[in-house]
C-alpha cells in the first residue's frame, strides 16, 4: 500500500475516534512514514519545521496580538454602539445591528470564532433581553461570524497566500471586502424576512443627528484600522507581515491613548492569550505542512489534476465540482489544514483551466469557512452554543435560512468572478 493511502486512510480513522485535527494529521503522517518505509522519519521533523519556517507567517501572531489589544481597549462597546444608531431602531434593528457589529469587528479580528465568543456573545445577551429568541440569535451570529476570515485582515487568507503563489496576501486581504458584504447583506435580508414574520420591534428612536455625530467621531480610530492595512500595503509603505506590526501599535494607541480603557497590568494577560492562540495555529499548520508534504511527493497533486482533465469538465464544470467537494470537505476537517492539504491539489488544476487565482482563493476559503456552522465539526456552532447556552439542536434548526442565503451568494461567487477580482486587479494587485 501507498504512503498516500495510508495517510489518508489513519487521518480519517483519527478523526473518527475523535483526535484533534493538528495531532490527527500529524499521527496519520508518522503512520504512513512507519508502516511503508518509503521515506525516513527525519522527513517527519523537516516538514513540520519547514511548514512554519516562513517570514510571512510572522503576521499571524501579530495580527492576533492587535485583535486582542483591541478587545482589551473595549472596542467592542464602540462599535456596538456605532452599528447599532444606524440601524437598531427599524424593525429587528438588534438583528441589524448583530450583523453590522460582526463585520466591522471582522475588520479586525480575522478570526470567525473570536467574533462569536466576544462580540457575538453580547449581542445574544441584547437580543434575548430585547425579546429575540435565544436560539434564532445565536443562529444569526454564527452564520454572521462567517465574514471574519472573508474582511481583512484575515489568517486563513495568509496560509492560503503561503500554499498558492499564485496569489499575494494584499491582493486576498482586499478581494475578501466585497464578497465579505455581500453575506452581511444576505445575513441582513434573512433578519428582515425572520423579523417581519415574528414581528421583532426596534430597540428605541432614531438618534439625533448630533448623537450620530459624536458615536461615529468616536469609533472613528476603531473602523481605521483595515483602512490602515490595506491602503498602506498598497501605498506600498509596508508589506503584510509589516502591517501586522503596524496594527498592534495602532491598537496599543488606540486602546491606551485614544479610548483610555487598556490598561497596563492587563498587557501580560493579552500576550497569553495572543501566544496560545497562535500556538493553536502553527501547530495545525506545521502538522497539515508535513501531511500535504507526503501527498505531494507521492504525486496526488498531478493524480487529481489527470484525472479531472479526464473527465473533460469545463471551467465551470470544475468549479461546480471543487465547490461540492470542498463544502464536504470542510465539514470534516477545519479551515486551516483545509486550505494547506487542498489547496497545492486543486489550484494547480484551476490555474490550468485559466481560472482566475483570486478568485478560485475566494471559493475555496469561502466553502472552508462555511464548513464551521455545519455538523458534525462545526466549530462556529459549538463556541456559540456555549457562550449563548443554547442547545445544539435548537441552534442547528434555526440555521435553516442563513444556510440557504450563504448557498446563494456562494453561487454568486462562483459564477461571477468580478465580485472576487474586480477590486484587487483595479486596485494594481495580481
Amino acid at each position: 500500500m501507498s504512503a498516500s493511502a495510508v495517510l489518508l486512510i489513519t487521518a480519517c480513522i483519527y478523526l473518527a475516534v475523535g483526535v484533534p485535527v493538528a495531532f490527527a494529521l500529524g499521527l496519520s503522517t508518522v503512520t504512513a512514514l512507519l508502516l511503508t518505509a518509503q521515506f525516513p522519519m527525519l522527513v517527519m521533523l523537516k516538514e513540520t519545521f519547514t511548514g512554519i519556517d516562513s517570514f510571512p507567517l510572522m503576521a499571524v501572531p501579530f495580527f492576533i496580538l492587535a485583535a486582542e489589544l483591541m478587545s482589551g481597549g473595549s472596542l467592542t462597546d464602540v462599535l456596538l454602539r456605532f452599528a447599532g444608531q444606524f440601524v437598531g431602531h427599524r424593525r429587528g434593528g438588534l438583528g441589524y445591528t448583530n450583523v453590522v457589529s460582526l463585520t466591522f469587528f471582522s475588520g479586525i479580528s480575522g478570526s470567525a470564532l473570536a467574533d462569536a465568543a466576544g462580540p457575538g456573545s453580547m449581542l445574544i445577551k441584547m437580543m434575548d433581553k430585547a425579546g429575540y429568541d435565544r436560539s434564532y440569535a445565536a443562529a444569526l451570529t454564527a452564520s454572521t461570524a462567517i465574514v471574519g476570515p472573508i474582511i481583512p485582515p484575515s489568517i486563513i487568507m495568509i496560509i492560503y497566500a503561503l500554499a498558492d503563489d499564485n496569489v499575494s496576501v494584499g491582493a486576498l486581504f482586499v478581494a475578501g471586502l466585497v464578497p465579505g458584504l455581500l453575506i452581511a447583506a444576505a445575513m441582513c435580508v434573512v433578519n428582515w424576512h425572520v423579523s417581519k414574520r415574528r414581528n421583532y420591534r426596534g430597540d428605541g428612536e432614531h438618534p439625533s443627528m448630533s448623537e450620530i455625530l459624536r458615536t461615529t467621531w468616536k469609533a472613528l480610530p476603531a473602523i481605521l484600522l483595515p483602512v490602515v492595512i490595506l491602503g498602506g500595503m498598497r501605498a506600498g509603505w509596508f508589506t503584510p507581515t509589516e502591517a501586522s506590526v503596524v496594527a498592534v501599535f495602532y491598537a496599543l494607541l488606540c486602546g491606551k491613548y485614544v479610548y483610555r480603557t487598556l490598561e497596563w497590568k492587563a498587557v501580560p494577560d493579552i500576550l497569553a492569550r495572543s501566544a496560545l492562540l497562535t500556538a493553536s495555529v502553527l501547530i495545525i499548520i506545521a502538522m497539515s505542512a508535513s501531511f500535504a508534504w507526503v501527498l505531494t511527493i507521492e504525486g496526488m497533486p498531478q493524480l487529481v489534476a489527470n484525472w479531472i482533465a479526464d473527465m473533460h469538465l469545463g471551467v465551470w464544470g470544475f468549479l461546480i465540482v471543487a465547490n461540492i467537494f470542498l463544502l464536504l470537505f470542510g465539514i470534516f476537517i477545519e479551515p486551516l489544514p483545509g486550505v494547506m492539504v487542498l489547496v497545492p491539489i486543486l489550484a494547480p488544476v484551476a490555474a490550468k483551466l485559466g481560472v482566475d487565482p483570486i478568485h478560485f482563493a475566494m471559493i475555496v476559503i469561502y466553502n472552508l469557512t462555511l464548513g464551521m456552522i455545519t455538523p458534525p465539526v462545526g466549530g462556529l456552532l459549538f463556541v456559540t452554543s456555549n457562550v449563548s447556552r443554547v442547545p445544539l439542536a435548537d441552534l442547528t434548526r434555526e440555521l435553516k435560512p442563513f444556510l440557504w442565503a450563504h448557498g446563494v451568494v456562494l453561487m454568486i461567487l462562483t459564477f461571477v468572478p468580478a465580485v472576487s477580482n474586480w477590486l484587487p486587479h483595479a486596485l494594481g494587485f495580481k
